[in-house]
């Protein structure tokens, strides 16, 4: 399991308003100090503990700072760079960077990398590296060109291994990517190139990466929305050959594949990923940490003031620029474990004899890159991440051959055939492909809309939100209740955003739109009888839990409340929705959620949407109250707990919007009343609690008694 704890902001003043935006987050030689380097002109030291700077440093006016300061672990000093070529070296008791000690440069530098137990490395534009105290002795030395013309450095990242420095940078050509790896012990340098398999027209936005003692695990976050790893050797066997490199997938469709700002990821532990960026389309960003071990998302924070597309990681916390300024959000994640990832989820769902774990691919390795242009490679990729990867049968090969080219009703024929054969072992995992497949199909071409074929393998049971996250898009954009319906059913992992994004539409359609729709309406009851029918013609009235709508329980309760007119009082005893979009609600109602991600997008919807949603739990409660068990008639009807749930989330969510529509006034009152007589009759129980307390310590003294015995007790 992870968590993300609530954060806080670092900086009071605004930062990445330069013209490189901030530059980064560097630790200092203090483990709970750190330089912030914004891209205009100033370096500030920070102690988060304290949640305050400690010092701030600016270069003159004119004068731009280029790549992040970092701190000297060897000496405590600081170090950055201004004008892309002067160096500044000065310690805390310096106050102007001016007249600290300055080192002009022969060629433009890229990054300076400093780490515990080397000195700082100095990463030139052109590929070439130098140790600063070589540099400092000799400034204006000749730099050597290591990359090639019109190749450019995208990210870097400094590693300790076996005791010795291991520099990797990445660079782009063309559409191309390559990977350097420096080794410091050897003074060698090799040159991978990165094949990105079948998604060749990805480009990629954000790199991290992690070492073992043999490996490089390089992590990359592509425009499709996906992450992708790569395993770099440390030691080459052929230092001077340019080798290849694949690519397998990781986790797929973690961000929207149409954002292109926001967006980054970086590794946390060998088993989780924090990502940063939208999760759908029209979603705001998100920050996330994913189980890449089980594949699954393992906790979400939403970002409605946006970011930057950047983020860095020291020790237990996450820095990131939220709107304007910086932000440190601590995070906590234990060993990974089965139990701890199936544990996220709140609701359980019991979809049948049939069900399957409702999980991701657990083969995504398997035609990503595995090519024979690397055998060995990809053995070893498969040998590092324990994936058992099984031969595609030729049944879903042919059927999905049979989707790209076949009409839909041959599709259909083909499905149903596919799906009377045996399952194998890794069902889910091509029930997943075959939607992935229908559609990338759909998106290519918007008048094929296999909607017939995606209900059948929705109701395999297998599959998941994180398997294919684009089918509930689809199902959104279309407004096909009937099969967002049944994704909530089926679906143990939706996002609250989608949850919330299906109930908006539930709330809106007209119910003329309702009617020509096919609903399972199993967890509805007749609804459309009304509680005074079925009153008994002698029974006067009835107490529902101790309260009663239209009387006063609570000899305390405002008078004037109890005057309302009697046409309010029928409002709350017959249905305010008709059966099938009750039927959609309730759907809403059993869906897993995290109460802190699910209220900002309840702030979304419409007042008058939210206010007949309440209505409709309001009467939901009322039917409960009929009957001594407290629960609904139907075949799986909203429990008790998920109603007062649902109450309580709307006001919370949006009280101060509900509360100025005068539609809203009569039921807000009738919640009030509601929650003061409850509160009475809890008061009352109370009040004899101590009563029951003496009557079990009399029983308890039976043996003292004879055989037969009077007693009187007096409760007052």
């Amino acid at each position: 399991m992870a968590a993300l704890e609530e954060g806080f902001t670092l900086s009071a003043v605004p930062l990445g308003a330069g013209p490189n935006g901030l530059l980064g987050v560097e630790q200092s030689d203090k483990t709970d100090q750190f330089l912030v380097t914004d891209g205009g002109r100033t370096v500030i030291l920070y102690k988060v503990s304290d949640q305050k700077p400690l010092g701030s440093w600016s270069v003159k006016q004119g004068q731009i700072i280029t790549c992040p300061a970092v701190c000297n672990f060897q000496t405590g000093e600081y170090i950055v760079v201004h004008d892309n070529k002067v160096l500044r070296i000065w310690s805390n008791e310096d106050v102007n960077l001016d007249k600290v000690f300055k080192a002009t440069l022969p060629a433009e530098i890229y990054r300076i990398h400093s780490i515990q137990g080397t000195e700082p490395l100095v990463l030139f534009k052109e590929g070439a590296v130098r140790g600063l105290e070589a540099l400092l002795a000799e400034p204006q030395q000749k730099i050597e060109t290591v990359i090639s013309d019109e190749e450019v450095i995208k990210w870097t990242k400094i590693f300790m291994v076996f005791r010795h420095p291991v520099l990797i940078f990445i660079t782009e050509k063309h559409g191309n990517y390559f990977a350097y790896i420096q080794m410091f012990n050897s003074r060698t340098l090799s040159k991978y190139t990165l094949l990105l398999g079948q998604e060749e027209k990805s480009v990629i936005q954000s790199f991290s990466a992690s070492v073992d003692r043999k490996f490089i695990s390089l992590m990359s976050l592509s425009s499709d929305g996906c992450i992708y790893e790569t395993l770099i050797p440390i030691h080459p066997s052929d230092p001077e050959k340019n080798q290849r490199v694949v690519r397998s997938l990781l986790l797929k469709t973690v961000v929207s594949g149409n954002a292109r700002n926001g967006v980054a990821l970086t590794v946390l532990d060998k088993d989780h990923l924090a990502v940063l960026g939208p999760p759908l389309p029209a979603s705001k960003e998100c920050l996330s940490i994913w189980n890449t071990k089980f594949q699954t998302l393992q906790t979400s924070k939403e970002l409605p003031q946006g970011t930057s597309g950047q983020l860095w990681y020291y020790g237990e916390n996450l820095f990131m620029l939220h709107g304007k300024f910086l932000t440190v959000v601590p995070y906590k994640c234990e060993v990974s474990s089965l139990a701890g990832a199936l544990g996220k989820l709140k609701h359980s769902q019991d979809p049948g004899p049939q069900t399957v774990p409702h999980f991701v691919n657990w083969e995504t390795s398997q035609g990503y890159g595995l090519g024979s242009q690397n055998s060995e490679q990809s053995k070893r990729i498969l040998r590092r991440r324990k994936i058992e990867v099984s031969v595609q049968p030729p049944a879903s090969k042919q059927l999905l051959s049979t989707i790209k080219k076949d009409s839909e009703k041959h599709i259909e024929v083909e499905l149903c055939k596919f799906l009377a054969i045996k399952q194998t072992p890794d069902f889910h995992t091509v029930i997943g492909d075959i939607v992935l497949e229908l559609l990338g199909r759909h998106k290519a071409e918007p008048s094929f809309y296999p909607r017939n074929s995606l209900m059948q393998l929705i109701q395999t049971h297998v599959l998941s939100y994180s398997l294919c996250p684009g089918l509930m898009e689809v199902a959104l954009e279309k407004a096909d209740v009937q099969m967002l319906q049944l994704c909530l059913q089926q679906f143990p992992d939706i996002p609250e955003s989608v949850t919330c994004a299906c109930l908006k539409i539930f709330l809106s359609m007209s119910d003329d739109s309702l009617q020509e729709a096919e609903i399972n309406m199993e967890s509805v009851s007749d609804y459309s009888d009304s509680v005074q029918e079925e009153k008994m013609e002698e029974q006067t009235e009835i107490l529902h839990n101790g309260f009663n709508p239209e009387e006063e329980n609570c000899e305390n309760c405002d008078r004037e409340l109890n005057e309302k007119p009697r046409d309010a009082a029928e409002e709350t005893t017959s249905c305010p929705v008709i059966p099938k979009r009750a039927a959609l609600l309730n759907a809403i109602l059993h869906s897993a959620y995290s109460e802190m991600f699910l209220l900002p997008h309840l702030k979304d919807i419409p007042a008058q949407h939210v206010t007949l949603f309440l209505q409709y739990l309001y009467f939901l409660y009322l039917k409960c109250s009929e009957n001594a068990t407290m629960t609904l008639p139907g075949l799986h009807p909203p429990t008790l707990n998920q109603i007062m749930d649902w109450i309580c989330l709307l006001l919370d969510a949006n009280f101060t919007v509900v509360v100025m529509i005068p539609e809203a006034k009569r039921l807000l009152l009738s919640l009030y009343k509601f929650v003061k007589s409850q509160i009475c009759i809890c008061s009352e129980l109370n009040k004899i609690e101590v009563s029951f307390r003496e009557l079990q310590k009399l029983s308890q003294e039976k043996n003292n008694r004879e055989l037969y015995s009077i007693e009187v007790l007096e409760l007052f």
